[in-house]
């Protein structure tokens, strides 16, 4: 049986989840430059006393959005590797599903390239904890028997260019209307040959 206080932290969880639901819809829907917290509310079918007992402001609930997006698409990533795959195998996969999280919602990634900026030093402190994210998650990707055998290793900064590399390619494409999937041999290709050993 659970303990009041644990079914109080269950119902916070679920409100401050139903929040951010509403939000992803409104920029679906109308952008997030368009959404204001009458319109949050309105979707989660909740009060904007609710919704400032979780967030400050619009502001900081997008912020919790893309912070929460970015952690689901590094597990989305992470699990799509076959660890026991050949190396090459497994860099596909991996850019096969960095891709893959981006066609599920193409409209939070224009949020991010028009409407991250917008937000100032929450914006840069919102980019440096993804891109380290990101790093650490490719640094653990790498750091298995297949590319040690194969001698693979990767320098911070090669990471830090690959990752800048896949995320501008994806964002010229998704502003430019194109299918992200059409971007695939040329990432898997590219994220191949830095990765592959200095003979």
């Amino acid at each position: 049986m659970n303990s009041p206080s644990t079914s109080v932290e269950a119902d916070k969880s679920a409100y401050r989840t139903r929040l951010l639901e509403a939000l992803v819809e409104s920029i679906v829907e109308d952008g997030y430059q368009n959404t204001t917290v009458a319109d949050i509310v309105r979707r989660a079918k909740t009060s904007r006393r609710t919704f400032y007992e979780y967030f400050d402001s619009r502001e900081q609930c997008f912020v919790a959005l893309l912070t929460s997006v970015t952690a689901q698409q590094a597990r989305g990533i992470v699990g799509a590797v076959d660890r026991s795959a050949p190396w090459q195998a497994q860099v596909r996969q991996a850019v096969e599903a960095w891709i893959a999280s981006y066609e599920d919602h193409p409209e939070l990634m224009l949020a991010w390239i028009r409407d991250v900026p917008t937000l100032g030093s929450a914006a840069r402190e919102l980019q440096r904890e993804s891109m380290e994210g990101f790093i650490a998650m490719v640094q653990s990707m790498i750091a298995t028997d297949a590319f040690r055998s194969a001698g693979v290793a990767i320098s911070r900064r090669r990471i830090i260019m690959m990752l800048g590399g896949l995320r501008e390619l994806t964002a010229v494409t998704v502003e430019s209307g194109g299918p992200i999937r059409e971007i695939t041999e040329d990432a898997v290709v590219a994220c191949t040959a830095l990765l592959t050993p200095l003979s």
